[in-house]
């Protein structure tokens, strides 16, 4: 899905933002995971949101959906390849969220 935006910083905020995105994508970094296995591991979403989100991440390509014709249906995600082009961007944001949560609180200027 292409989407014509001026910031370059307003698309990956539009493409990852939102609550549960960010934490489906690292659970999928390292397996594919089954949509009770997200359930499992992001617990506080809802069902319809985090169907929601998976949706979206799918229509912009970074992950992909497998159905398998069982019995009840299988169904599978993981990191397409092109959603594999953000594991160097996660990793700065990781690292960068680590060094900022060691950071003193510091009270607003009055």
């Amino acid at each position: 899905m292409i989407h014509q935006r001026q910031c370059p910083i307003e698309t990956i905020i539009h493409v990852l933002g939102g609550k549960w995105k960010p934490q489906i994508l690292w659970h999928l970094i390292d397996s594919t995971k089954r949509f009770s296995d997200l359930e499992k591991l992001i617990p506080n979403a809802s069902q319809k949101m985090l169907t929601q989100h998976l949706r979206n991440l799918e229509q912009e390509g970074i992950i992909e959906r497998k159905i398998y014709p069982t019995v009840p249906p299988k169904v599978e995600y993981s990191l397409s390849d092109y959603g594999k082009t953000l594991l160097p961007v996660a990793e700065v944001m990781c690292a960068w969220g680590e060094n900022h949560n060691k950071q003193e609180i510091r009270e607003p200027a009055s």
